[in-house]
């Protein structure tokens, strides 16, 4: 019997069922909201956390003439009185405002009208009701009017658009004689890219009346729905909107539904046969914690059972940075001496927590004002998690896990990569001393090196990530070698060395294995890493390309202190 596929990017719920996609069960989420729902209902998750799926499930369940097929074998069928009352009974405003932006307000302004033109769209049956007055119908034709100078964009002036949802759900009433539910997902990607080019006054001011329209004076609306990464300050947004109902990172209700749970990933890994992998999968991309629920970011156990199932021997690494640029850590880490110390950055690589405020109502335009906003913009958008709560304003955070960690990690190295550049002798004196063989002046400039970037402390971190830590800082030296042929962990002889250079015009070839020494022990260290490189043979290579000075470096890191010791061949 084959599987079901796994949905990679998959947001549209009927996928799931017409395509056969294998479908972690969150419509109980459906039952949880409908049952003490507010008249707007806004829910902030990090990005990749299954927000638009959600949002789509609930389209498909509210929607007036609805396939109910779409829900066979699902949590929520079992509810009968409330699929009596909410299934297939609403006209389903949806819309998603993930792609209404660009590099200048007009190119995002006409995103905007995009999106809400395709979604009017979806009703143009209005056009032929008996129900709607002529006029009525022409407010409609607003929403879908093609701009004649460009066939492919739509022409709405500026008070269309504000108005646009408002309209389009007194329409539907009319026609249906029904409320009208708004789902809007990611409400706020706008105005962060609005703030990243320059004009986010104009942007909240169109979002901002655009939805004061639809949500706060629409006597049609039934409720809302949306969903984003930041509760965007009240008073920049939502001004006047009495009716808003958060459900935040630190709330309970509706914990667990954007996110899998540990049943849930064991359940997908044994499906897949994959269960072996679960410990691998627990400590990469567990470990977020949303009020009382501990869940697994599903962009990573999908992206990541997808390549066990085709190479089942690479090593796990971070889907989550390769979809998005990843601007909170960078800002955040080159904040270290204004107002972020090296000691905090330190503490959260290496797996402890650290006590802050969060403020969780923030607006994009002055998020990097200060340094404890840049605490709350990592927490909401994932990058930080709950530790634990010890009081009422304030909360411990952590790190959730090796994926997020090892971001950390590159942007580290990256700026000591920018520092080393800055210093124009660590890298000749460095590279002098070692390919000279000079083990005092290799452990002298590596140290001063070190000196520029954090350490990291002898704590719960596993040993591989502390080890993958200092092989980035030589490596971060070596970068500017250009005339050095350099590589990391390359297969050599009987396994994989941590540093192979060959030079070529002077045949000098060079094997270095990187140690952490557990409790400080650099002598023990140094020998553990001459041993593997003998054992497994790592200079054979070296020799097949004939270079004539072969020098194995082992290196021990512990903290900011180094030990070198070399033997020659």
């Amino acid at each position: 019997m084959s599987r079901k596929i796994l949905p990679i990017g998959v947001e549209d719920f009927a996928d799931f069922q017409r395509i056969n996609y294998y479908y972690v069960d969150k419509t109980d989420f459906i039952k949880e909201l409908l049952s003490n729902p507010g008249k707007v209902n806004l829910f902030t998750r990090p990005r990749r956390f299954g927000k638009s799926l959600n949002i789509s499930m609930l389209r498909y369940f509210l929607e007036i003439d609805t396939d109910k097929s779409l829900f066979e074998g699902l949590s929520i069928l079992k509810e009968t009185r409330l699929c009596e009352t909410f299934m297939g009974q609403f006209p389903v405003i949806s819309i998603s405002l993930k792609t209404a932006h660009g590099d200048s307000y007009e190119f995002a302004r006409n995103e905007l009208c995009t999106i809400i033109a395709k979604e009017a769209l979806r009703f143009r049956f209005l056009l032929d009701s008996n129900k709607l007055y002529e006029e009525e119908k022409s407010l409609y034709r607003q929403l879908i009017k093609v701009d004649e100078s460009q066939k492919s964009t739509f022409a709405m002036s500026e008070s269309t658009i504000t108005g646009s949802l408002n309209t389009l759900s007194r329409l539907l009433e009319k026609h249906y004689n029904r409320k009208v539910v708004i789902l809007i997902d990611e409400y706020d990607v706008p105005l962060a890219k609005a703030n990243e080019h320059g004009y986010y006054d104009k942007m909240i001011v169109l979002i901002r009346n655009m939805l004061d329209a639809a949500l706060k004076t629409n006597s049609s609306l039934f409720f809302s729905v949306m969903t984003g990464c930041l509760r965007v300050s009240k008073e920049s947004i939502f001004t006047g909107l009495n009716n808003l109902k958060i459900y935040s990172l630190l709330d309970a209700e509706c914990d667990e539904y954007f996110g899998f749970t540990d049943a849930e990933v064991r359940e997908m890994l044994d499906y897949y046969g994959l269960s072996e992998y679960y410990d691998t999968t627990k400590e990469w991309y567990d470990g977020y914690r949303i009020s009382n629920a501990y869940v697994y970011n599903p962009w990573d156990v999908i992206n990541w059972c997808n390549q066990l199932l085709s190479s089942p021997y690479k090593r796990p690494k971070s889907y989550w940075k390769n979809s998005s640029g990843n601007d909170e850590v960078k800002k955040f880490i080159r904040c270290m001496g204004n107002g972020v110390t090296k000691a905090q950055i330190e503490r959260l690589i290496s797996g402890e927590t650290v006590q802050k405020k969060i403020e969780e109502q923030l607006t994009y335009n002055t998020i990097y004002n200060n340094v404890e906003n840049m605490w709350s913009l990592l927490f909401a958008t994932g990058y930080l998690t709950l530790s634990e709560i010890p009081s009422e304003n304030l909360v411990r955070l952590k790190i959730p896990n090796n994926e997020v960690r090892e971001i950390f990690s590159d942007f580290i190295l990256e700026l000591f990569e920018e520092k080393v550049a800055e210093d124009g002798t660590l890298v000749t004196e460095f590279c002098n001393a070692l390919k000279n063989g000079d083990t005092a002046n290799v452990e002298r400039v590596f140290t001063r090196g070190m000196g520029k970037t954090i350490s990291i402390r002898d704590t719960a971190v596993r040993k591989e990530f502390k080890e993958n830590f200092y092989h980035g800082l030589i490596l971060g030296i070596m970068f500017f070698k250009s005339d050095w042929g350099v590589s990391s962990n390359r297969e050599a002889g009987d396994g994989y060395c941590d540093i192979q250079i060959e030079i070529e015009d002077e045949g000098i070839g060079i094997v270095i294995e990187v140690k952490y020494a557990e409790g400080g022990d650099l002598d023990a260290a140094c020998k553990e890493a001459m041993d593997q490189i003998n054992k497994n043979n790592y200079t054979a290579e070296l020799k097949e390309d004939d270079m004539q000075r072969i020098l194995k470096y082992g290196i021990a890191c512990y903290k900011k202190q180094c030990r070198v010791v070399l033997e020659r061949e």
